[in-house]
């Protein structure tokens, strides 16, 4: 059972994005601006199309929240789609008098085949509408609630590209997140980021799209979230599902990921130090290459996420396809879209693992107001310690 989830509805083109989250406490500070920071960063990043001009994403509260704190009730959170003044008769409620062009043109990398087939559509618009990445904007709002229930307990988000187009970033471990921010490519490597935008030029000159890697990391998470007991209790399970539901994400790895693979188990495991050799918690590793989470439950080290993602597969030159009425050959459907949108998936993955944090959060430590919530982490933290220091 999920203590906090979340449905969004709502299409690319059409009024706007719907999203109700449940199960916050009562109690907890939010204001519409809490959330409106990761929108303005979902929307940046080099690379981007022409949508992010037209639209100025704003999340505005519409339930849930009075005088500042939330009720304990579902909140209700809105998101206008200011492209839909271009889109009323297309993506109208009601029926329209107007005959709308169907889009049947398929589009290799999209749901659209699979959509149009499933759900017996002739008219892959139906698909490709709710198919879309813009409903990552409300994900990306909905985190931002996830976040300002666990920033009252010191747990911070940050992300960054570690690859772009073939091109690898070599930034250490030590990031300047608000320098980061400014960067054009949200990486920590200047020489790389350069790389990155002339790769990203290159392939809007050819028509093409680009792909990479981005990395999550999340500190202030205690030892215990998750469990060992079942599947679908453990919490790396639970991010690598989140993970794999965002538009265009392809893989998931933690800590030293895919590259642990080349590695021996002795260069691999993360050693625990005696306790007392680290100020703060009393359990701490020489190494984090497991990413923060062992066994399906956290370890207290920072949590470090590496995801991966395919280029867009909507393409300013077209690949071959086929026609969904007719079975022949066509070039696929081109509508307005990126080259890249690698910097801002960082964003929309900090995001989808904020909402498993807070979920696992409320699991541990759950209770009808924030103040019963902080008072069952205040009195757990203390239980971490080995008992002969208690």
């Amino acid at each position: 059972m999920s203590h906090f989830r979340f449905l969004t509805a709502g299409e690319s083109h059409g009024k706007g994005l719907t999203m109700v989250v449940e199960g916050l406490p009562a109690g907890l500070p939010l204001s519409e601006e809490d959330i409106a920071r990761d929108l303005r960063r979902r929307q940046g990043g080099y690379g981007r199309g022409g949508r992010m001009k037209i639209e100025s994403d704003h999340a505005e509260i519409k339930g849930g929240v009075r005088h500042g704190l939330t009720l304990g009730s579902p909140i209700a959170l809105w998101i206008e789609n200011r492209d839909w003044v271009n889109w009323t008769e297309q993506m109208a409620v009601e029926p329209v008098v107007a005959e709308i062009e169907r889009v049947t043109r398929l589009r290799p990398g999209h749901a659209d085949l699979a959509g149009a087939v499933k759900y017996g559509f002739d008219d892959v618009r139906n698909v490709l509408e709710r198919a879309s990445a813009r409903e990552t904007a409300a994900r990306v709002a909905v985190g931002g609630v996830a976040k300002r229930l666990l920033a009252e307990f010191g747990v911070e988000f940050h992300s960054h590209t570690l690859a772009l187009g073939g091109v690898r970033s070599n930034a250490g471990p030590l990031v300047d997140w608000e320098a980061l921010e400014e960067d054009p490519v949200r990486c920590g490597d200047p020489a790389a980021s350069k790389a990155m935008v002339a790769a990203i030029d290159d392939a809007k000159h050819l028509g093409d799209t680009l792909g990479g890697e981005v990395e999550v990391r999340v500190s202030g998470i205690p030892l215990g979230l998750g469990s060992y007991v079942h599947w679908d209790r453990k919490l790396d399970g639970r991010i690598a599902q989140a993970i794999c539901s965002i538009n265009a994400f392809k893989g998931v790895g933690f800590g030293y990921g895919f590259e642990g693979t080349n590695l021996r188990g002795s260069q691999v495991h993360d050693v625990i130090l005696p306790v007392g050799q680290w100020d703060g918690m009393p359990w701490r590793h020489a190494t984090n290459n497991h990413g923060g989470i062992e066994g399906g439950m956290s370890t207290g080290e920072t949590i470090v996420v590496r995801c991966a993602v395919k280029p867009i597969p909507t393409l300013a030159h077209p690949l071959p396809s086929v026609d969904l009425e007719t079975g022949e050959e066509v070039l696929a459907h081109y509508e307005r879209s990126d080259v890249c949108v690698v910097p801002a998936a960082g964003v929309v993955a900090e995001a989808m693992v904020a909402i498993i944090l807070a979920d696992a959060w409320l699991e541990k430590f759950g209770g009808d107001t924030l103040a019963e919530v902080r008072r069952n982490v205040e009195s757990y933290l203390p239980t971490l310690a080995p008992r002969a220091l208690r």
